[in-house]
């Protein structure tokens, strides 16, 4: 069936509120949202924290790198809703014991922050969510250091570019599937970003593919509505 393919929440809601701030992630719980997508870095003092970028300039009142900044430090900025940057621990209080599929990237493919393998899948594993959380990356090692810690949650490597014999690559790689910037035929598991195009979007549908990750949730779940009723 189409209902399927999950509809990702790319970084919340930026729609309409700001990137990877807690009132998008609980607006988007509160409409039953499929699945979220977010971003986890670490402060100086190793503390996760929910954002995109590695400096806290672009989506922030503040300035600087979040690994040259402890978490008090980073938490005199805010964003442009006047919320605080958000931990990874705020955020698993604003999805606990929802049934939404969380998606969490760990930032690693310009910085590699020591350990934060080990703090997020220990701040993860032991907090009370209802779904497994898939992990993914665009920066392998990550993943393959998240496998020795904990080898049986699911990871996915993230690439903007097309996968020679993607199956074979999972196989060997031991993922969970890939998330790619563009569909590519006869993967098992894609979840595709970011999608926000209607039509787009509704060729990734008659696909079947496992995600589609999204600024636009409400939009794009209306579209899967739509298909599915008319199929």
């Amino acid at each position: 069936m189409l209902s399927q393919t999950l509809i990702f929440g790319h970084r919340g809601y930026p729609k309409k509120f700001p990137e990877n701030s807690l009132a998008g992630f609980r607006y988007a719980i509160q409409q039953r949202i499929d699945g979220l997508e977010f971003d986890v870095h670490l402060t100086k003092d190793q503390v996760p924290v929910v954002m995109h970028d590695e400096k806290i300039d672009r989506t922030s009142n503040g300035h600087g790198q979040i690994s040259q900044l402890t978490l008090a430090e980073l938490q005199q900025y805010h964003l442009s809703n006047g919320e605080k940057i958000p931990t990874l621990n705020e955020f698993l209080h604003v999805v606990a014991e929802n049934p939404v599929q969380l998606n969490l990237e760990l930032k690693t493919d310009q910085i590699h922050y020591p350990e934060i393998e080990q703090i997020v899948l220990k701040m993860v594993t032991q907090a009370p969510l209802v779904k497994p959380v898939i992990f993914s990356s665009f920066n392998l090692p990550t993943l393959k250091i998240c496998q020795q810690l904990a080898p049986h949650e699911q990871y996915c490597w993230l690439t903007k570019h097309r996968v020679a014999d993607p199956q074979k690559f999972i196989q060997q790689e031991h993922l969970a599937g890939l998330h790619l910037h563009h569909y590519q035929a006869d993967i098992a598991c894609q979840r595709i970003w970011t999608i926000d195009n209607s039509f787009v979007a509704r060729r990734l549908l008659k696909n079947h593919v496992a995600g589609i990750i999204t600024n636009d949730f409400e939009k794009i779940r209306q579209l899967r509505q739509t298909i599915t009723a008319a199929s």
